[in-house]
């Protein structure tokens, strides 16, 4: 069982993806109880190297943990808002300009890895129904919208163009 897994405090990047990595691997039902699976997840939501390591592999992995989420899935990731608020924001748009990034270098296998990540992002964020979340979502459209506001440094260290805003508009709208 995951159990003896310990999710350490000064947890690097690379170790919160390889604990997750097992983690997918024990995800199978009956390899590991609710109880477990919220304390893991609770685990690796305290850090932000142990919640964006945790995003990265699972929302990218070809196994769906997300559909739908469990219970326990749930409420260890809000048991950080905060930081799970801003990682799926962040996650939402960059995953949306990344579509549009690998079809105009026709690669639409990474496209539509980049386009599954959208996906998952959005019905991660509709599960959690989180209202800090919620307010990053909005953060990021009146930055988008304005050219000012909290994710305007964000927007620009990644260099979206106008029609990558568009495409993290579009995945915006339904959620907000």
């Amino acid at each position: 069982m995951i159990s003896n897994v310990t999710v350490p405090d000064d947890i690097s990047f690379e170790q919160a993806i390889q604990l997750t990595q097992e983690l997918l691997q024990r995800w199978e039902p009956g390899k590991i109880s609710e109880v477990e699976l919220e304390q893991w997840m609770t685990d690796l939501m305290k850090t932000q190297n142990g919640a964006r390591g945790f995003f990265v592999t699972a929302l990218s992995d070809a196994r769906n943990i997300f559909d739908p989420p469990t219970p326990a899935l749930i409420k260890g990731l809000k048991s950080s808002p905060a930081r799970v608020g801003e990682l799926m924001t962040k996650n939402l748009a960059m995953s949306s300009a990344m579509i549009i990034h690998h079809q105009r270098h026709q690669d639409l296998d990474l496209a539509q890895g980049s386009e599954n990540v959208r996906s998952r992002s959005q019905q991660l964020i509709q599960a959690l129904n989180l209202p800090v979340l919620h307010d990053q979502l909005q953060q990021l459209r009146d930055s988008i919208v304005t050219g000012t506001g909290s994710y305007t440094d964000f927007l620009q260290r990644w260099g979206y163009d106008p029609e990558q805003k568009a495409a993290i508009l579009q995945a915006l709208d339904p959620l907000i």
